[in-house]
C-alpha cells in the first residue's frame, strides 16, 4: 500500500513537471537550487564554530559575533539587493550574490585568524542576502495566481533539503582532509553555480504597475494588506525561535539526554520541511488565511501540550508541531505575489524577509528575558499565545486575499 502511495505520488508530480513551460521549469530548478545552496551555506557556521573555536582560540561571545555577522549583513542588505535587481535585473544580482556567498566561504578557508574570518564571513552574508527576495520574485514572476503559492511553497522547502545536505557534505569531507580545502571546495560550488545562474536564468520582462491587473478586474489591493501579512509574518518568525530557544531546556526537565535533545531537534526540522511542502499545496486548495488558523492553532495547541507530556510522547508529537511552526511560512511568502504589484514585488518580498529574519534574530533574546523572569514553562505559554496572536490579523487580511484569489481560495 505504501509503494503505491508513493509511485502514485511520483506519477502525479511528474505529470505536474511535465505540464510547466521551458521557462517554467528553468525558474524553478534555478530558484530551487539556488535556495538549498544559500541556506545551506547559512548552515555550515554551525558545524565550523566548533572548529574555528580550536583553531583561533575563540570565547563563546567570539563565536556568536561570527554568526551573527553573517546573519547581520544578510538580513540587512536584502532591500538593497531588491533594489538593485530592477535595475540591472534579478538574475545578474542572484548571479552576483552566489559568487560573494561562494568566495566568502573560499577566504574563510584561507583565514589565519579572527578579523580575516569576520571579514569573509560578512562577504559571504552579503551575497547571501540577494537569495531570498530575488530567487523567491523569480519563481512569483513565473507562476501566477494559486500556482505561485504551489511553486513558492516548493521553493520554500529547497532550502530545507540545503540546510540538511550542505552542512552533511562538509561533515563527510572533514572525515578526508582539513576544514581548509573542505569549504575552498564549497566556497567554488557557488563559482559555478553563479555561471549557471547568470546564463540559465530566463529574463522576464518589468512588469509595469499598470499592467499588474488582478484576475477580477480589480486593482491590487492596498499596501495595508501588505504590512498585515508582514505582521503576521513576524509574529510567526518570533514564535518559532521562540520555541526553538526553549525546547532543548523542556527536554532536558523530563530527562532527555544530550542524544534525546539531538533527536527531538531532527523531528522538528524533518516535519518543518515537510510542513513547507504540505502546506503550499494545502493553501492553494483551502485558501491562506484558512492555512494560518490551521498552522497557528495547531503550534499553539501543540506547545501548549507539549509541558505535561512524558519524554517519549513529547517526541513522538515533535515532528507534528514542526509541521504546524514552518507550515504557516509558505503560505506567507506565497501570498506576497497576491498582495503587492508587479513591478513591486522584488522590493516587498525583500522587506517582508528582512523583517522575519530580523524578528527571528530580536525574539529569542526577548524571550530569554522573560523566561529568565517567569520561568520555561509560563514563557512557552505565552510563545504559544502569540501565535495566537495571529489569528485576528489573518482574519482582517481575509478580504485582500480573497479580491487577490477569488472567493473560493482565500
Amino acid at each position: 500500500m505504501r509503494r503505491f502511495g508513493l509511485q502514485r505520488l511520483w506519477r502525479h508530480l511528474a505529470a505536474r513537471a511535465a505540464t510547466l513551460s521551458r521557462d517554467e521549469r528553468r525558474t524553478a530548478a534555478i530558484a530551487g537550487t539556488a535556495h538549498a545552496l544559500h541556506d545551506g551555506y547559512t548552515d555550515l557556521i554551525y558545524v565550523m564554530l566548533p572548529i574555528w573555536q580550536g583553531e583561533f582560540a575563540l570565547s563563546y561571545a567570539a563565536l556568536g559575533l561570527l554568526r551573527s555577522m553573517f546573519v547581520g549583513a544578510m538580513a540587512s542588505l536584502q532591500i538593497p539587493a531588491g533594489l538593485l535587481s530592477e535595475r540591472i535585473g534579478g538574475a545578474a544580482v542572484l548571479a552576483l550574490g552566489t559568487a560573494l556567498a561562494g568566495f566568502g566561504y573560499c577566504l574563510a578557508g584561507l583565514s589565519t585568524g579572527f578579523a580575516l574570518l569576520l571579514g569573509a564571513l560578512v562577504i559571504g552574508g552579503a551575497g547571501a542576502s540577494t537569495q531570498h527576495p530575488i530567487a523567491s520574485a523569480l519563481v512569483a514572476r513565473a507562476f501566477a495566481g494559486p500556482r505561485s503559492l504551489r511553486a513558492l511553497g516548493t521553493y520554500n522547502f529547497s532550502g530545507d533539503l540545503g540546510k540538511m545536505t550542505v552542512p552533511a557534505a562538509l561533515s563527510l569531507m572533514l572525515l578526508a582532509m582539513p576544514w581548509r580545502p573542505a569549504l575552498a571546495i564549497l566556497g567554488c560550488l557557488g563559482l559555478i553555480m553563479a555561471v549557471v545562474i547568470f546564463f540559465v536564468t530566463p529574463r522576464y520582462p518589468h512588469v509595469a504597475a499598470a499592467d499588474d491587473v488582478r484576475a477580477d478586474g480589480g486593482a491590487p489591493p492596498r499596501s495595508s494588506a501588505f504590512t498585515m501579512l508582514l505582521s503576521i509574518g513576524i509574529l510567526d518568525s518570533a514564535v518559532r525561535m521562540g520555541f526553538l530557544l526553549f525546547l532543548p531546556f523542556v527536554l532536558k526537565s523530563k530527562g532527555a539526554s544530550l542524544q534525546d535533545v539531538g533527536l527531538a531537534m531532527t523531528l522538528v526540522f524533518a516535519g518543518g520541511a515537510a510542513g513547507k511542502l504540505a502546506c503550499a499545496f494545502i493553501g492553494a486548495r483551502i485558501g491562506a488565511i484558512g492555512t494560518v488558523w490551521l498552522t497557528e492553532g495547531a503550534t499553539a495547541v501543540g506547545i501548549v501540550a507539549l509541558l505535561p507530556l512524558p519524554l517519549p510522547a513529547a517526541l513522538a508529537l515533535l515532528p507534528l508541531i514542526g509541521v504546524a511552526l514552518n507550515g504557516t511560512s509558505s503560505v506567507l511568502y506565497g501570498s506576497v505575489p497576491d498582495l503587492v504589484a508587479g513591478d513591486r514585488r522584488t522590493r516587498a518580498l525583500s522587506i517582508f524577509y528582512t523583517g522575519t529574519v530580523g524578528s527571528g534574530a530580536i525574539a529569542p533574546v526577548v524571550f530569554g528575558r522573560i523566561g529568565d523572569t517567569l520561568g520555561i514553562s509560563p514563557t512557552l505559554i505565552l510563545v504559544a499565545a502569540v501565535a495566537l496572536g495571529t489569528l485576528p490579523l489573518a482574519a482582517l487580511l481575509r478580504p485582500a486575499l480573497t479580491r487577490s484569489y477569488g472567493a473560493g481560495a482565500a
